[in-house]
């Protein structure tokens, strides 16, 4: 051994699954350290500061919400296995959300983290489909996960329980919208794991938003001896022998490692390996480059959003095109459909509230199209489409007003796919990685594995979870518990 720096394991990434993969193997003695190459941690959902205002990025909600005591679920799993109390999270659950088809003349039907809710809207609005709705939940609750199950299209097998097609996209556009990477469908396994984390479980936020929870992954990872490194990217992975040999840094430093774990996306990892033996054959993966990417626009306001109008729903889909076009736009967004969170819209307990109102509203969006636009013209155009996402979000909200949203507006931003793919080095912009998912997490090199987005596991309780397992699987001893 050499004076380099060597580890167990390497973890590239400080998203929530590098995180909890970090954690899970320091708190089993392992000498690990994740390698970030911004300056913050969190990945797809981090925080920024504008004026040192805080904004959340990629939370709407942390999906999988189950009550306290209820056990043999992602969330009772994830806790577990961390090491991490309940109660460090303060997970408030929503009020209730709402998926809306065909404007003013079409169908809503509401949702909360009590599926009767929306069991009950079904049968209102689709008596006739109702029965087909159960044996579907029935059948999702039964899903296989396993890397050998087969993968089949969420549509085929709706399709099989519910015959309305109105219904069937209304089905779909929660889990299309909260983590698929594939256009106009899902993986059936994909789809049923976001329908129980969604509507079956539900949705919650801790009344901080995101930075305590990446706090307490990173007080844990501390705790259990895990380093760190900020700002410090991985430029090339040397592969000899069918294995990773060496990493070089983009400082140009050099180390070595047992196992490398990479969250940063199957393509972004294949794209560092370099193969250093004479006459190696490089095995590439069968792997589609992702499409699927959005725009965000945030606006904070000094009055609180029921104030202005919003009714108390915490989250909105909607969609006004005769089917629901899940795919990249023509243009650089699709304001036919999309979603409007409005954090202030939690079930936070006593008087709690946040002190001023956020609403945020996410569009379909075409990445190459944002990334041709000069610097000036890009932000020049930001401007023009804040504009319109926020018009076409008061056409759900009659009693607001542009007028009186501009006059209590304190302040705005907005992220595009060129933000993603600058902040997140995802590969076009793609926000939920490729649709070719690996969900056993193995690579064509030998002590290479994936975690996160491509690896399959979905939202942020599946991204922790994706973490863990792969930690388990991998790395650790097969079956091991906390």
């Amino acid at each position: 051994m050499n004076s380099r720096s060597h580890y167990d394991v390497v973890i590239l990434g400080a998203g929530l699954s590098g995180l909890a993969a970090g954690v899970r193997l320091a708190h089993f003695g392992k000498k690990v350290c994740i390698f970030e190459r911004h300056n913050a941690p969190g990945g797809l959902n981090s925080f920024y500061s504008i004026n040192g205002r805080k904004f959340d990025v990629g939370l709407h909600a942390v999906t999988n919400f189950v009550p306290q005591g209820v056990r043999g679920t992602a969330l009772a799993r994830v806790l577990r296995q961390l090491r991490i109390d309940r109660a460090e999270l303060d997970l408030c659950e929503q009020r209730y959300s709402r998926i809306s088809f065909g404007g003013k003349s079409g169908v809503s039907l509401k949702f909360s983290n009590q599926f009767s809710v929306f069991e009950t809207e079904v049968a209102t609005h689709f008596p006739n489909e109702v029965d087909g709705l159960r044996k579907l939940v029935e059948r999702i609750k039964l899903t296989d996960y396993s890397p050998s199950a087969p993968v089949v299209s969420a549509r085929v097998v709706i399709r099989e329980f519910i015959h309305n097609p109105l219904l069937e996209d209304m089905l779909l556009c929660v889990p299309l919208f909260y983590g698929s990477a594939q256009e106009g469908d899902m993986s059936y396994s994909q789809f049923a794991m976001l329908f129980q984390a969604s509507i079956l479980e539900g949705l919650a936020r801790p009344f901080d938003g995101i930075r305590p929870l990446i706090k307490v992954l990173l007080d844990k990872y501390r705790e259990g001896g895990g380093e760190k490194r900020m700002k410090c990217g991985v430029k090339k992975i040397a592969v000899k022998s069918g294995k990773v040999s060496a990493i070089t840094l983009d400082s140009d430093e050099e180390i070595t490692a047992d196992v490398v774990l990479s969250s940063i996306g199957a393509l972004e990892t294949e794209a560092l390996l370099d193969y250093k033996e004479g006459g190696s054959k490089e095995v590439k993966q069968d792997v589609e480059l992702g499409k699927i990417s959005f725009a965000e626009i945030i606006s904070v306001y000094k009055n609180q959003p029921s104030d202005l109008g919003f009714t108390e729903e915490t989250a909105l889909f909607f969609n006004d095109s005769e089917r629901l076009d899940y795919s990249e736009p023509k243009d650089l967004i699709d304001l036919r459909c999309g979603v409007v969170c409005i954090p202030n819209h939690f079930n936070f307990g006593g008087e709690r509230k946040m002190p001023e109102g956020i609403v945020k509203v996410t569009c379909l969006a075409n990445y190459p199209k944002w990334a041709k636009l000069s610097p000036e013209i890009y932000s020049e155009t930001k401007k023009v489409w804040y504009n319109k996402m926020l018009l076409r979000m008061l056409d759900y909200y009659p009693q607001c007003s542009a007028e009186s949203l501009s006059q209590s507006l304190v302040q705005s931003d907005m992220f595009t796919p060129k933000t993603i793919k600058r902040y997140t080095g995802h590969l076009n912009g793609a926000i939920y990685g490729s649709p070719t998912k690996n969900i056993a997490g193995v690579t064509s090199v030998g002590n290479l594995y994936l975690c996160g987005t491509d690896q399959g596991f979905l939202g942020i309780i599946g991204a922790m979870l994706s973490g863990i397992t792969m930690a388990n699987t991998h790395i650790l001893t097969k079956g091991v518990e906390a």
